[in-house]
């Protein structure tokens, strides 16, 4: 990873280097605003100017993308390079993508010792708003990006995908160029296979007073993992009715629920899973939306338990329709894992098992940011400090 770095330090000095020749070279020309000059007109954002807003900010999620597939040290320069003059990469964004792609690409290496290979990616943006106020312009997209699993093992799933928004700054300098200086990840969660920002965090929840409210312990990560096979068959739930649920609507919302995306930390992520285990079975539980000892969810509706992460986890101990799992790795289809990022005894995000390989790995789909069997492999390498909690359903 070194010669990885210093390849990419030289090349961006050498960029800085020349621009900074260029700004002095040209300094007795420019305008001295304070001086009492008439500052330049405001620059103005056309559809050109929009479209190439657009494909800088493909180029630097297909960067990230790339940098969990691509071997180091094959050559090839970042597609955000390609962009200069009126619309490019600011210095500070540029070191900014550079540490993401290292740290991309350190993820990728721990992926492949755990025995996780991807053999292509695609990633493609979507422009969904440009707003300008001055020289300031905001710009919101949407990433697609799907990963194709190597066969490693031979029993991984074909792909894996999710969807993404963002929210990027751009500014403007006093020559009317545009330089991309900050990006933002507006999904609650903050969950995708290429993001390397620390996920958002929920307020620890607190039950209120006569509720009882048992904690889950704290499921193992290491391999391999205990025997514990699953009857798929004797508990009278339709895992498979889970699965293809979840698998059905992890990017197209079903519109008969409400989406609460933007309402909080883990946005629509227990919701999400709650609709799952409905399809595959789970009944109502009617009651006060606020009681942890009720469970529903429709249209109109939903009990605090349908979609708040800890709510959910005591509903669900509490009606003894779960059973806690010693580790991540026992998992199987239609079961849940829940994370604590912080480890702040608060639970911030649910996934629900949509898929398991014959060698035993799980992977879960979910919301918030939307997701289609991502290893949990893949969870833990992101974020293995946090504290997980794995649920037999």
């Amino acid at each position: 990873m070194k010669s990885r770095k210093l390849s990419r330090t030289r090349r961006r000095a050498s960029i800085l280097t020349a621009a900074a020749a260029s700004v002095a070279a040209g300094a007795a020309l420019l305008p001295n605003w304070s001086a009492g000059a008439s500052a330049p007109a405001e620059p103005e954002v056309d559809a050109r100017t929009k479209a190439t807003f657009q494909r800088l900010a493909d180029a630097v999620f297909t960067d990230r993308t790339n940098a969990l597939v691509e071997e180091p040290g094959k050559g090839k320069k970042p597609l955000i390079d390609g962009f200069s003059g009126e619309v490019a990469v600011s210095s500070g964004t540029a070191r900014t993508e550079d540490n993401a792609v290292d740290q991309l690409g350190d993820r990728k290496d721990g992926l492949a010792r755990l025995g996780e290979k991807y053999s292509a990616a695609n990633t493609s943006v979507t422009l969904n708003q440009t707003s300008v106020k001055g020289r300031n312009a905001v710009v919101k997209v949407t990433e697609t990006t799907t990963l194709t699993y190597e066969k490693v093992r031979g029993d991984e799933p074909k792909t894996t995908g999710f969807q993404a928004h963002h929210q990027l700054t751009f500014k403007a300098d006093r020559d009317g160029n545009w330089r991309l200086t900050g990006i933002r990840e507006s999904d609650d969660g903050g969950l995708a296979i290429n993001q390397t920002a620390t996920p958002s965090v929920a307020a620890a929840t607190k039950a209120k007073a006569g509720n009882t409210t048992p904690s889950a312990p704290r499921a193992a990560t290491t391999r391999p993992a205990p025997s514990n096979p699953k009857n798929l068959t004797a508990s009278g739930y339709d895992y498979k009715a889970m699965a293809a649920y979840a698998e059905k609507y992890w990017s197209n919302y079903n519109p008969a629920y409400p989406n609460f995306n933007g309402q909080g930390a883990g946005g629509d992520c227990t919701n999400f899973v709650s609709q799952s285990l409905k399809a595959g079975g789970w009944k109502h539980v009617p009651g006060y939306v606020y009681d942890y000892t009720r469970w529903f969810g429709t249209a109109d509706i939903q009990s605090h338990s349908f979609v708040g992460v800890n709510e959910w986890s005591w509903f669900a101990q509490n009606s003894q329709r779960v059973t806690s799992l010693a580790n991540v790795y026992q998992m199987d289809v239609g079961d849940v894992l829940q994370v604590d990022f912080d480890k702040d005894g608060s639970k911030d995000h649910t996934m629900i098992v949509t898929y398991r390989s014959q060698q035993g790995v799980p992977y879960l789909t979910y919301h918030s940011t939307n997701t289609y069997r991502r290893s949990v492999a893949s969870v833990i390498a992101s974020y293995p400090n946090a504290a997980y909690y794995a649920y037999r359903t």
